[in-house]
């Protein structure tokens, strides 16, 4: 008997719709996960029939970011982690600068590479249970998966510093007020919502929004150049006492060394 897939791929009607599946996991991605995002992106890039993607998680989370057991256990040296970073690109970038609509659905835990996720997306409905977190320093990190280019270009670059270097968690109410999510819906209808939103689109121009998309998007190889620095940062960051100590001390369900603000 196979396992269970990691990420979900449905397919109808001009409408891909990506689900991550691991809940037990709180939908954090590991290995496993980030290959199989990897192979699914580049399926719905090349089939011209989809026309709008939905990307979403199982069970009441979207993605509670990196899987810290799987960090804590990989052994990579820093030419590893650039590899492992590096590869994972290759996919962010895609998602990043699809040609159609990517609506992104979050429900509980969008933290760390969770929100770095629902950021790739041109809309994010999320529910009011709905929590997000740039919670890269907590665990002695810098942010990856494309949110050192998408976070600010969305709030501004002041507030991107103050969430990255706080890395304090925040509701869906605020998140709406500083351009993040684009709508609120209760937790039964935001599947629904997101799907009545994506086949909107599958009746408009394909060429029209490919073209607004492709307008709106980075010049001059703007992203691929951010997303290699962010690779190489976070290699760097990988290899630091910081991070080791801080991934120990959550795994062991103690404090982690950095809170905001000190003393909580």
């Amino acid at each position: 008997m196979s396992e269970p897939r990691s990420v979900l791929l449905d397919i109808k009607d001009g409408v891909a719709e990506l689900t991550l599946n691991q809940p037990e996991r709180r939908n954090a991605l590991d290995p496993a996960m980030r290959a199989q995002l990897a192979d699914t992106i580049v399926a719905v890039r090349r089939d011209r029939n989809v026309r709008v993607v939905i990307l979403t998680g199982s069970q009441g989370h979207f993605c509670a970011g990196g899987d810290l057991r799987a960090l804590a256990s990989a052994g990579l040296d820093n030419e590893g982690w650039l590899q492992r970073f590096q590869d994972m690109n290759d996919w962010v970038r895609d998602l990043i600068s699809l040609d159609r609509p990517v609506v992104a659905a979050v429900d509980g835990m969008a933290t760390g590479a969770g929100l770095s996720l629902a950021l790739t997306a041109d809309f994010v409905l999320a529910t009011p249970r709905a929590r997000f977190s740039a919670s890269f320093l907590r665990v002695g990190l810098v942010p990856d998966c494309g949110c050192l280019y998408t976070l600010p270009r969305v709030v501004g670059v002041q507030r991107a510093k103050e969430l990255m270097l706080s890395a304090r968690e925040f509701g869906a109410d605020e998140a709406q007020l500083l351009g993040i999510v684009t709508e609120i819906a209760v937790a039964d209808a935001l599947l629904a919502r997101a799907r009545a939103i994506a086949r909107s689109f599958v009746q408009a121009s394909p060429a029209a929004v490919s073209m607004i998309k492709r307008n709106l998007a980075p010049q001059g190889g703007e992203l691929a150049a951010l997303l290699d620095a962010e690779a190489q940062a976070q290699a760097m960051a990988m290899s630091t006492p910081g991070h080791r100590l801080a991934v120990n001390r959550l795994l062991e369900k103690q404090a982690p060394p950095y809170n905001w603000p000190a003393g909580t």
